[in-house]
């Protein structure tokens, strides 16, 4: 009896973990980083931003490689758009467990790469054919391989969160002479230019007079750059209180619209989450990062401090997004956040009867405090630390779950 339970109360806790993980989301550089025999194929994510993309999805499996398999992906031949669309053939957008592999049924199968997604496949080219063979070994094929090239074969499942994501091992890369083509170095972009000639004309002066920014800008925008601008009208409506920043808080602001990374617009649409900034890498110990969400075609971006919108696409095309929104962005780190997100008033215990009072004037004036002092900006960021440090204090709603489910499932396996 106690032997039995104890496998059901493990049954239960596999199930828990695995939701958990689902619910959280998972992190691919964590995840090979656990496993340095794959560091090169795990540098060559971060490299190429297929990292980001990758935590991004749903439903995904990751063909990985171990450095002493990498071949020509290490040796230095590639370019890095190159090698982005190499990597993006070994990312099928399906979940391919190690038991799905040994079920097909029909023995093999066709399976989309973010090649063929990315839209720089032609025809079919970035499908990729896997195919169950005798004694159950899986091998992978690059649908436009040559004719006398060796698939790669299935090695091991690294990591799986069941449905959501699964890491597998092979034996070498992929072939596939239209992901191995050289690709084109993008236009030169000036963003001065192209931000003055569309809606942000005056975020545009202010990039260009701050040297540091510009500079970090123009270093970011060939390898991914999101660049939120602010219309004309909205810097002009923020300029006071820009004006009364220190000079690394103006630096800090700016780099704030900035995320070192290319969101399309249709990707921005359909994706929720928070996103770091240029300004997280540049300020040491601060999170400088916002939340993107989306309502239908729009796009919101919202910092605890103020909202924005998408108002109009500058510029979408990879590497490189500029969107006007209709805000000036105010980071939690320059400025008071705004009062929704101070935690709610205890419940109040019985009231007891009390003769009643005539309220005196300063009385009255404390019990309704002005907006004007609860909305005011704090330069110094101390203000908006202590809100954060309160609100991280909460308790997270996976973590009630969890708490529920494990206590629901406890109580089953001893009612059994």
């Amino acid at each position: 009896m106690a032997l039995l339970l104890l496998r059901r109360l493990a049954a239960v806790a596999m199930v828990v973990a695995a939701a958990a993980a689902a619910a959280e989301g998972y992190n691919i550089t964590k995840i090979l980083a656990d496993h340095p025999e794959y560091s090169q194929f795990n540098k060559l994510l971060t490299d190429t931003r297929l990292a980001g993309d990758i935590n991004r999805r749903r439903t995904i499996t990751v063909l990985v490689v171990a450095n002493g398999d990498m071949g020509a992906l290490s040796a230095g031949h590639y370019t890095l758009p190159t090698l982005r669309h190499i990597l993006e053939m070994h990312i099928l957008v399906d979940y391919y467990g190690a038991k799905k592999l040994h079920q097909l049924a029909r023995g093999d199968t066709a399976s989309s790469s973010m090649f063929q997604e990315s839209g720089s496949a032609p025809g079919t080219t970035g499908y990729v054919n896997i195919t169950q063979h005798r004694g159950g070994r899986v091998s992978f094929t690059a649908e436009d391989a040559a004719d006398s090239a060796t698939p790669s074969s299935f090695v091991k499942s690294v990591k799986e969160i069941p449905y959501d994501l699964a890491v597998l091992q092979i034996s070498k890369p992929l072939s596939s002479p239209e992901a191995e083509a050289p690709v084109a170095p993008p236009a030169p972009v000036n963003l001065t230019e192209l931000l003055s000639k569309k809606y942000c004309k005056n975020f545009a002066g202010l990039l260009a007079a701050n040297a540091d920014v510009y500079s970090n800008l123009n270093a970011t925008k060939d390898n991914g750059l999101t660049l939120f601008c602010p219309v004309d009208a909205a810097v002009d409506a923020f300029m006071p209180k820009y004006k009364n920043l220190t000079a690394k808080g103006k630096t800090a602001i700016l780099l704030y619209h900035a995320v070192p990374d290319y969101y399309s617009l249709q990707l921005l649409k359909s994706n929720s989450g928070k996103v770091s900034t240029l300004a997280t890498a540049s300020v040491a110990k601060k999170d400088y990062s916002y939340d993107v969400s989306n309502d239908r075609d729009s796009v919101l971006l919202d910092t605890k401090v103020n909202s924005a919108t998408v108002t109009a696409t500058v510029k979408d095309a990879d590497p490189l997004a500029v969107y006007a929104i209709t805000k000036f962005l105010q980071p939690k780190e320059l400025f008071k956040v705004t009062e929704d997100l101070a935690p709610a008033p205890a419940p109040e215990g019985p009231k007891k009867k009390t003769k009643k009072k005539k309220p005196s004037a300063t009385s009255a004036a404390a019990a309704s405090p002005s907006d004007d002092s609860s909305a005011a900006d704090s330069p110094d960021g101390t203000p908006a630390d202590d809100a954060a440090d309160k609100a991280g204090a909460a308790p997270s709603g996976l973590a009630g779950w969890l708490t529920a489910a494990a206590t629901a499932a406890a109580a089953l396996a001893l009612a059994a």
